[in-house]
């Protein structure tokens, strides 16, 4: 199944120049995080700029199965009510995380400490994701689980109570998994311990410490990080105003970068250093992104950001910056298709076990728009055009997203700068992560 039910197919013209000023939606992995820590504390949490997809509102709904109250006022701020560190209840219903990895793998480690058991179901793209990376480390602490073939969904866990604190080394950078075993460690008496040789983004660390864990980083000569967490915690509500997520703000920093005489400001952008990879490396490219009015909300920097059209240059992408970018492959691939000269992109097989294999998906998807791009195993070769528009895709040739809205999105830029517009099979897949995408690229074009 590679289709929805009913696909909206859509082709994406060039439109000339972008201008205006944008704020684009709060940061998914914070939001997801604001809730399930609220759901946590003792006390009340209030959050606005909350991303309000589909994605961070399964998360909403499985805390609310286990006990939270969870609300939004008219004025669109979220109050929520916690349980207080462990005081889960067991959910009635299966918990139906949607297209959701970041909430399946994050509530997983929240559970596993607590002693009830939970159903995790999924729709058909997420049901592909193993989530044995986090039932590893949830199981040595005592938590256990009944899955579908390869640790896939549906999944049943029920957890432990006391469970038993570790000491993991993370196999994978990812901080999924890392924040897995650091949620179980919050109901977990004593001092649970996730050593991360490749740092990760770090929302978990800041927002935990926010809320009132006690919580330790210390980071060796080799850059290794290791994180402690001194079980079982007491968390607090707290108020917190959620960045606007650079994951988004990416496909709108790469259109005025690409689209000649576009200039854009994109308001109250989170540019956390273990997040916005590619806001550096698009710089490195030539790009002319301005930082303006600096500032730090909740522990997170946050400014807004002046981008203005510019010649790219091809680099050599540093496989080190990859954990604090993986998901903006897509769109690093469509600006390094307008650059001068070769783009070669290393160190990507996370790429392959995403929503799709980005990796493939892109290369077929860029070479009907006519660019010249070559697969490799880890990555991707690209020659760009000088700046020079794409052709786009012709006749009936529509682009495969495969259910994958980081694809959806990033060619939906491509044809922004194109001779024929580009053309999607799907663009029902974007309501996932970004409801008002097409509206927002649309207010930069009137």
């Amino acid at each position: 199944m590679s289709h929805s039910a009913n696909p909206t197919p859509r082709r994406f013209l060039p439109t000339g120049p972008l201008s205006g000023t944008i704020r684009v939606p709060g940061d998914k992995s914070i939001s997801h995080r604001s809730i399930m820590l609220g759901a946590l504390a003792l006390g009340e949490t209030r959050v606005t700029g909350l991303l309000e997809g589909e994605d961070v509102m399964s998360t909403a709904a499985a805390m609310r199965a286990m006990g939270a109250q969870i609300t939004k006022t008219p004025e669109g701020e979220w109050v929520i009510q916690g349980v207080g560190v462990g005081g889960l209840l067991p959910p009635e219903t299966a918990l139906d995380m949607g297209n959701s990895g970041t909430s399946t793998r994050l509530l997983m480690g929240l559970i596993a400490s607590h002693g009830i058991t939970a159903t995790f179901v999924g729709d058909a793209s997420l049901s592909k994701r193993p989530m044995g990376r986090v039932i590893d480390p949830l199981s040595t602490m005592g938590a256990t689980f009944a899955a579908a073939e390869g640790g896939r969904l549906p999944l049943t866990m029920t957890g432990t109570q006391p469970a038993v604190p570790i000491t993991y080394r993370l196999p994978v950078a990812s901080a999924q998994v890392k924040s897995a075993v650091l949620l179980a460690g919050l109901n977990t008496p004593g001092i649970t311990t996730v050593i991360e040789p490749v740092p990760t983004r770090d929302h978990s660390e800041r927002m935990l410490r926010g809320f009132g864990a006690d919580l330790s980083v210390e980071v060796e000569g080799d850059g290794t990080r290791v994180i402690r967490v001194h079980g079982p915690a007491e968390l607090r509500g707290q108020t917190i105003v959620v960045p606007g997520d650079p994951s988004s703000a990416a496909f709108f920093i790469v259109a005025a970068l690409i689209v000649p005489g576009s200039d854009v400001l994109i308001q109250n952008v989170g540019l956390n250093d273990t997040r916005a990879g590619i806001v550096h490396v698009l710089r490195q490219m030539g790009g002319d992104i301005a930082e303006v009015n600096p500032r730090e909300v909740g522990g997170e920097p946050v400014a807004d950001l002046r981008v203005r059209h510019s010649a790219l240059r091809g680099i050599n992408v540093d496989p080190a910056i990859v954990p604090s970018m993986v998901d903006e492959f897509p769109v690093l691939f469509v600006a390094a298709a307008y650059a001068h000269g070769r783009t070669v992109c290393t160190g990507l097989e996370e790429l392959r076990v995403k929503e799709s294999d980005r990796i493939t998906v892109m290369r077929v998807a860029l070479e009907l728009a006519g660019a010249t791009v070559q697969e490799t195993e880890d990555g991707m070769i690209i020659d760009g055009t000088n700046g020079a528009p794409l052709p786009g895709t012709s006749g009936a040739h529509h682009v495969a997203t495969h259910l994958d809205h980081r694809i959806a999105m990033s060619m939906a830029v491509a044809g922004l700068n194109s001779m024929n517009g580009v053309a999607i099979d799907d663009i029902n897949p974007i309501a996932t992560s970004f409801p008002n995408f097409i509206a927002l690229m649309e207010s930069l074009t009137a």
